[in-house]
């Protein structure tokens, strides 16, 4: 217990976000004049640490212009640096359009992934004649790089490819299999041509396949690869008309000798999108797929359709058709030990309980409601020295990343963090996180802990302070208590919408702290009787949370339960009155698990496990998530432990 006491302790001081620092302004205005095409004065901003980018976005308003000579002295004195690698992603392709191969060849580097500049760097080798055995590698190497659409200006070097004989039919074979596992027919085709006769015939047919099911299939030849064309056919008609495809599959079947795994491919499809929706005839279709062609998607499937039609013994019997790698995860731990009860077995229950209980997430804070015992938390204290702190702290990639973020250019910012990421040790990655959000990054504590760049580090799932961090916290407890609503859940909300990102905007405009759309805003403004200052208010953090935090409550008092409210922040009005229609009395935590849309079921399930979170960092102990699910305001606590913190029995 001392370890969760000690953190929480740390936890409720809230630190200052650091404040402009002397030099912004000036790099500010000099960006702006840069960008503008004005004159600014250089010596003004020199001594910046991101100098560079200020004369970056100077070269990058003129580049079809620029001197190549210049170009490659920015190169040069940025070298190893984030913003030469920016400069040269918008110099190739000025150099490209120029056609001035040799200066893009100067500027080249191998890093550089972007297919459509590496297509143009083979052109510009063709061109200048450095065309060898080197050049035909990279080139078949692009071209079996995807079974989808390539960029134009990959065509000129595959035309020159196939004249100098480097696309040789098994090649070309191989680039149209991939595009019928992508479903791109008219990508077959393309790598088509150039076949001899009879097989360009052949190949032709199986994209029409794709385009329209015909039965000139069942007369292709009895191969692997006509099996897998005809499939994969199917299997496209089924993610759009399930029971077309169904029902078209058996005289494909026996026609050309389907194995189980091309049955398979078909009825998984047919499976996937009919289930999804809990049509009436998911069950079946499920029970259809060869259990050689379920995966972890299709097995948790299986069980939601059951539990949606609270057939208990076929959702645990579904569960335990998993994998050992799934079915040990908490979610289906605890799923499993709720179905084992309802199923009569209540010992076993308790014991499943008490496993997924150890993991401090959704299902593991309900598992201990199940079985009354305290959450699981065990916070990860870093015990970082100044000397190491200092040392991270004056990187000058990281110095530059800060510097990007405090003055909003957080495209920039993120190629910078990105790069000092790229050379740190995994302590100095996390101090790193924390320096971040001393200044206000808080998103770091989610996209720099935990998963980064493709590996896991579990462990820092403990970093609970850096993960859930807290900022704006008088304003969220006023305007919860004015609204009647947990400042916990008000906390978590925030946390799942934005991370502290006063900022933040989505892909549908809805923007700020809790992600308002501006129309929500400017309604719920109008509801409480305050002036609307414009959807550019929102970003304000007090005005953002004032109006989040009515609207939840608006939300609150139409749907009456924390769970389905929560839902419909996310989702909107319509699914959520569709899943209570067709599930009106079924318990919160089914309710919750058979929501049919992905973002929206695990968005339920993140911020209610947050506010518990949040709870805690609040407040030490937390309510029942059981009742917090439910609204429940007036029930017993419930508090905290860290079994690892257990001195060992003697």
């Amino acid at each position: 217990m001392r370890t969760v006491a000690l953190l929480l302790a740390m936890s409720l001081a809230t630190p200052p976000l650091a404040a402009a620092m002397p030099g912004d302004a000036q790099v500010q205005a000099a960006l702006q004049a840069a960008e503008a095409g004005q004159p600014y004065d250089p010596a003004a901003v020199a001594s910046s640490p991101v100098a560079g980018w200020v004369e970056y976005a100077s070269l990058r308003r003129n580049i079809d212009s620029l001197p190549p000579q210049r170009g490659q002295d920015f190169l040069a004195r940025y070298r190893g640096q984030a913003v030469a690698e920016a400069f040269r992603q918008v110099w190739l392709p000025a150099l490209a359009r120029r056609q001035d191969w040799t200066s893009y060849l100067a500027a080249w580097s191998p890093a550089v992934q972007d297919t459509s500049l590496r297509c143009v760097a083979l052109n510009a080798r063709q061109a200048l004649g450095q065309i060898d055995a080197g050049w035909t590698s990279d080139a078949q190497a692009i071209w079996r790089s995807s079974g989808k659409s390539l960029p134009p200006e990959c065509d000129p070097v595959f035309a020159l490819l196939a004249a100098r004989g480097g696309l040789p039919p098994a090649l070309r074979w191989e680039r149209i299999d991939k595009a019928a596992g992508e479903w791109q027919p008219a990508v077959m085709r393309a790598a088509a041509r150039g076949l001899p006769a009879d097989e360009a015939a052949l190949a032709n047919d199986y994209a029409s396949f794709f385009e329209a099911i015909n039965e000139r299939a069942l007369n292709w030849p009895k191969t692997d690869r006509s099996r897998w064309m005809a499939s994969q056919g199917l299997a496209r008609l089924a993610k759009s008309v399930p029971v077309a495809a169904e029902a078209q599959l058996p005289k494909y079947a026996q026609a050309l000798g389907f194995t189980d795994a091309d049955r398979g491919r078909v009825l998984y499809q047919v499976a996937l999108q009919s289930a999804s929706s809990y049509e009436p005839e998911g069950a079946r279709r499920l029970a259809a797929v060869p259990l050689s062609a379920y995966d972890d998607k299709l097995h948790e499937l299986q069980v939601r359709e059951a539990i949606a039609r609270s057939d208990w013994a076929g959702a645990l019997a579904a569960i335990r058709r998993m994998g050992d790698a799934q079915r040990s995860q908490a979610r289906w731990t605890y799923f499993e030990a709720r179905l084992s009860e309802l199923t009569g077995d209540k010992a076993g229950a308790q014991a499943l309980y008490a496993k997924a209980a150890t993991k401090p997430e959704f299902h593991g804070f309900l598992a201990a409601d199940r079985i009354d015992q305290p959450y699981t938390l065990c916070p990860l204290i870093p015990h970082d020295t100044p000397a190491a702190k200092d040392a991270v702290a004056q990187t000058p990639a990281l110095i530059r990343a800060l510097a990007l973020y405090r003055i909003d250019r957080r495209g920039w910012a993120q190629r910078e963090w990105d790069d000092a990421l790229s050379r740190f040790s995994d302590d100095q990655r996390r101090i790193a996180v924390g320096l971040a959000e001393d200044a206000g990054w808080f998103d770091r504590g989610v996209f720099g802990l935990v998963n980064v760049g493709g590996k896991s580090y579990p462990d820092e799932s403990r970093l609970y302070l850096l993960r859930f961090p807290m900022h704006h916290d008088a304003t969220i407890r006023r305007e919860a208590q004015r609204n009647g609503l947990d400042p916990a859940w008000v906390a978590g909300e925030i946390r799942s919408e934005s991370v502290f990102d006063p900022k933040a905007r989505s892909s549908a405009n809805a923007r700020g702290l809790m992600q308002l759309l501006p129309g929500t805003g400017a309604e719920v403004a109008r509801k409480l009787g305050l002036p609307w200052g414009g959807a550019d208010s929102l970003y304000d953090p007090d005005t953002n949370i004032t109006l989040g935090s009515a609207y939840l409550r608006q939300l609150l008092d139409k749907y009456g339960k924390p769970y389905q409210t929560i839902a419909a922040y996310n989702a909107g009005p319509a699914p959520v009155a569709r899943w209570t229609s067709q599930r009106p009395t079924m318990d919160p935590d089914f309710w919750i698990e058979t929501i049919s849309y992905k973002e929206t079921r695990e968005y339920v399930a993140r911020v209610l496990a947050f506010s518990t979170i949040y709870d805690w960092r609040l407040n030490g102990n937390a309510a029942h998530l059981t009742d917090r699910m439910n609204g429940v305001a007036s029930g017993k606590r419930i508090a905290f432990t860290c079994p690892l913190a257990t001195p060992p029995k003697q």
